[in-house]
């Protein structure tokens, strides 16, 4: 898993993880801001994960011009 380039707002962790599983990224941004409403340590997560996944490689490092 990597950390979208292309579908990035703040850090690009929804964009990356809406990447993996085939979603807009719009919808697992909501869905992200929705369940910051509720109780838990989702924040938390958030910056863990913008922290330990690494960004994905860009196009020219992978062949591409």
């Amino acid at each position: 898993m990597y950390r979208s380039r292309e579908h990035k707002m703040i850090a690009g962790v929804c964009g990356g993880l809406a990447e993996k599983w085939g979603w807009r990224p719009t919808m697992v941004r909501l869905l992200f801001l929705l369940s910051c409403v509720l109780p838990g340590p989702q924040f938390i997560i958030y910056l863990l994960m913008w922290v330990f996944i690494p960004k994905a490689p860009s196009r020219a490092s992978m062949g591409g011009w």
